[in-house]
């Protein structure tokens, strides 16, 4: 049987080999916070590029009629 020894008395490498123990993984979980976007928000990166669209279809058309 081992003999308890305090974590503070422990060698670096015995501590890195118990920290190393106690860690675990995510396993399927992603770690990273995931939130929905607020549909009723104000999104100026989505009318930009409605915009965009529609000044290059306009543009399109009047050099083609």
């Amino acid at each position: 049987m081992e003999r308890f020894v305090p974590y503070e008395k422990m060698s670096k490498r015995m501590q890195k080999e118990f920290n190393k123990k106690q860690r675990r993984d995510w396993g399927l979980t992603n770690p990273a916070t995931r939130k929905e976007k607020n549909a009723k928000a104000y999104n100026r990166k989505k009318l930009r590029s409605m915009d965009r669209k529609f000044q290059w279809n306009e543009a399109f058309l009047m050099h083609n009629s």
